[in-house]
């Protein structure tokens, strides 16, 4: 499985999301929207810090929006 989280510069919720992982130990892909806006459509992204959990093919398992410890943890969870 694979955590990856989208973001843009200078978003708190975002750096929250982050030291939330970083915290954690968690390994997880960090994809600019402002960089890579084609990433956030293929995803259905209206809005961040997104945090999605993807299986081996690459599908979306579970996501977390905005900085929710609760739903981040679930996510954690079932990412092991």
């Amino acid at each position: 499985m694979k955590i990856i989280k989208l973001e843009q510069p200078n978003c708190n919720p975002c750096k929250m999301v982050s030291n939330y992982l970083n915290d954690a130990g968690v390994e997880y892909e960090t994809v600019d929207v402002t960089q890579k806006p084609e990433v956030a459509a293929q995803f259905e992204v209206m809005g961040v810090p997104v945090t999605i959990l993807l299986n081996e093919q690459g599908e979306e398992v579970k996501r977390s929006i905005g900085f929710k410890p609760e739903e981040l943890e679930q996510l954690i969870k079932t990412a092991e």
